[in-house]
């Protein structure tokens, strides 16, 4: 099987490794000084006091790869747009796209039915760039647990999780996504395929929905957001908000908000990835985590004034620091 791997970062480096010491024929896309040092000392990952290292093909130029099995898009979803271009060499008839970034992904209407069917999102895909790039009927949904960090070039330290749950848009049982969730959990990860993505996709951004901009617009890690009284019932009205758009939209939570925001707080003392893009200077994942909501909210008549609020306070936050804008 043929695995690309567009960003080896943090995520795309722990699943390079991991499908490359099981057997699959992985390529990473890197860049930078990450690229030069797997090109130079192979990838090395760190995970529970171990070390192992691989040497998979690397290279920061998708035109030398050709046609894969599954491209796995482990970049955020603003970063998204700009690759487009970059992805055709690597398609084949039946290659199919595994969206491995937080929120909202640019194919949710697809095969979604109702009256919002194939609708493109503009908070994600201005002007349905990705659509008509990739093609939804090629999407794998993908919702990423595990956390982890590049702590050198060349290092991807894994800090907890190993669930990569896919599903397909359309919620059909497919031999693809069997395929890939088989290779995942050859690899010593946990791949189930769900039969309604969507679900999951909401549970995980009810949290990043407001965990992320509080974050950046204090600094404070998730253990101080959600026990500080004025910052966790800020997080909840957030949550509230976002809760009454996915239940119109048909999304069934499966769990309470009060214990999503407990599970947040078991985490302990860790920065969110919004809080860590400001410090570092990179673009912040805003739209895909925040502005996409209230876009829903206005498509289907929910108002969102604790979500506008605080999003019209990260995006001024990050516009300051030049963490907002073009890629």
């Amino acid at each position: 099987m043929k695995i690309c791997i567009y960003g080896a970062g943090a995520i795309g480096g722990f699943l390079g490794v991991q499908l490359a010491r099981s057997g699959q024929t992985v390529t990473l896309i890197a860049r930078g000084q990450h690229l030069a040092a797997i090109r130079a000392h192979g990838l090395r990952l760190r995970m529970g006091g171990e070390s192992q290292l691989v040497r998979p093909a690397c290279t920061d130029d998708p035109n030398k790869v050709g046609p894969q099995d599954f491209i796995i898009l482990a970049v955020k979803a603003h970063s998204l747009p700009a690759i487009v271009e970059h992805l055709p060499q690597l398609l084949g008839p039946q290659t199919a796209v595994v969206t491995a970034s937080n929120g909202i992904p640019w194919w949710y209407f697809y095969k979604l039915a109702g009256p919002w069917e194939n609708r493109r999102i503009e908070s994600v895909d201005p002007g349905g760039r990705i659509w008509q790039g990739i093609g939804p009927e090629r999407a794998i949904g993908c919702v990423v647990y595990p956390a982890c960090e590049i702590t050198a070039p060349g290092e991807i330290t894994h800090r907890y999780g190993d669930r990569f749950s896919l599903g397909e848009p359309g919620g059909e049982r497919t031999e693809r996504c069997a395929g890939l969730s088989a290779a995942l959990s050859k690899a010593g990860l946990k791949a189930p395929v769900r039969s309604a993505i969507r679900n999951e996709i909401w549970v995980k951004l009810w949290g990043n929905l407001c965990f992320n901009p509080i974050s950046a617009l204090t600094h404070a890690p998730l253990d101080v957001i959600t026990t500080d009284p004025g910052t966790r019932s800020l997080a909840r009205h957030m949550m509230l908000e976002a809760e009454a758009i996915g239940e119109r939209l048909g999304i069934k939570f499966g769990i309470s908000l009060e214990r999503r925001i407990e599970a947040a707080s078991a985490v302990g003392p860790h920065k969110t990835s919004m809080l860590q893009d400001l410090e570092q200077g990179k673009r912040m994942e805003i739209d895909a985590l925040v502005t996409v909501v209230q876009e829903f909210g206005l498509l289907v008549g929910v108002a969102t004034p604790y979500i506008d609020a605080v999003l019209a306070l990260v995006r001024q936050r990050a516009t300051v620091a030049g963490c907002y804008g073009p890629a």
